[in-house]
């Protein structure tokens, strides 16, 4: 569900909140009010007919919760968010397949029986009806995201705790604690707080579920800054740390904690982009994986996020550079030269997906021309795209 936007919109990623309509972070607010203001013209029509669909489907959904799992994590309390690291399997050599082991790549199937899907879909659900909800007006869409809220985040008998002490576990060790990897799956909550400000004048949104939501992310903030579980993404040295930077912003910023924000803004330049870029581009430590390229534009993708939300706050971190050519520029132009190449000119591994990582390159570059439009991103994307992306991404890449 990642990410869901050319020339003149480079300057309106760099205005200051003040200049924009909607408190959003990743999402260009004051040009998604021009687009809504020309929704029935040609450019639009197709795209916000398509999102439309969505939030129709959506609308059938049950709102999913943290109950809904048939396991239970150490603590007892079915409350408490459970995932499993989902590259880990059962050891054939074990009777019992205890403990797991490590298959980086193959996703075990067993990630379902437990909370990581079913929060993203609730995620998923959200953003696409708030979204639709911004551009349509239509009240019912934001009552449906207001149900998927109070399901998941709000009501005593199904609300998970704000907490991530199960995630990403791994049978047969550590005693059922979670790792800190487990911070990378709430990441879909970036982009769900966008939808949140798009549905923030939706009757909807009553004041409870507001007050309700900023206690709920505040606790959150809290956990991130004092677990031991969390101290480990901190430490990270790969996506994960960064992705962890980016996570503890939008929600400082969410819960109004400006101060907080901005010390991890201007931090992350230094401790993310420049120990994990090096001067010719590459992402070592992506590049470690099998499937390095899908990881380098993973991490690509967070590092634009991060450019957005800094751009809201009057900071520039996209065209942040170290003095020996460390930038997400240098990150950029190593992958553009494998884009549109077959999978046997890539020297590093990856296992699975190579033309759907070729897509995803196309939309990297496409976000990455908002800030850099004379780059020439957009014109390699659009040569080598070959498939649509969904319909938020169809719709809020297609600004002009």
């Amino acid at each position: 569900m990642r990410n869901l936007l050319l020339s003149a919109f480079a300057l309106v990623c760099l205005l200051p909140m003040n200049a924009q309509t909607v408190n959003t972070r990743i999402y260009p607010a004051e040009k998604l009010a021009k687009v809504k203001a020309k929704a029935d013209t040609p450019t639009y029509a197709p795209a916000i007919k398509t999102l439309m669909k969505d939030a129709d489907k959506a609308m059938n959904l049950t709102p999913p919760s943290v109950m809904d799992k048939s396991m239970v994590a150490s603590s007892g309390d079915k409350h408490d968010y459970m995932s499993m690291g989902p590259y880990w399997w059962p050891d054939p050599s074990k009777p019992d397949g205890l403990p797991y082991i490590r298959k980086d790549g193959q996703r075990n199937p067993e990630l379902s029986k437990l909370d990581r899907n079913r929060l993203g879909d609730m995620a998923k659900a959200v953003t696409t009806l708030g979204i639709a909800y911004y551009f349509s007006g239509n009240e019912q869409y934001a009552k449906k995201a207001a149900d998927f809220l109070k399901v998941w985040f709000l009501d005593a008998k199904t609300k998970m705790n704000p907490n991530l002490n199960y995630g990403q576990t791994i049978p047969g060790r550590r005693d059922g604690l979670g790792r800190g990897t487990g911070m990378i799956d709430t990441y879909c909550f970036v982009e769900m707080l966008d939808a949140l400000a798009l549905l923030d004048n939706s009757k909807a949104m009553t004041p409870a579920i507001k007050k309700g939501m900023k206690e709920w992310f505040t606790q959150f903030v809290e956990w991130i800054q004092t677990s031991p579980v969390a101290a480990e993404e901190n430490v990270a040295k790969n996506n994960h740390g960064l992705a962890y930077d980016v996570q503890l912003t939008a929600y400082a910023l969410y819960i109004g904690n400006k101060e907080l924000a901005a010390q991890v803004l201007k931090s992350f330049p230094e401790k993310r982009l420049f120990s994990q870029i090096e001067p010719d581009g590459k992402q070592p430590l992506e590049l470690e994986r099998t499937t390095a390229f899908g990881y380098t534009l993973f991490n690509l993708t967070h590092m634009l996020d991060m450019a957005f939300i800094a751009s809201t706050e009057g900071m520039d971190i996209y065209n942040a550079a170290s003095g020996d050519g460390r930038s997400i520029t240098a990150a950029l132009k190593f992958v553009i030269p494998y884009i549109g190449k077959p999978q046997s000119e890539w020297p590093y591994q990856q296992i699975k997906e190579w033309d759907k990582k070729q897509d995803e390159a196309c939309w990297v570059l496409r976000k990455a021309s908002f800030f850099d439009p004379k780059a020439g991103y957009e014109a390699i994307g659009a040569q080598h795209r070959k498939t649509s992306a969904s319909s938020r991404l169809n719709l809020l890449y297609s600004l002009e």
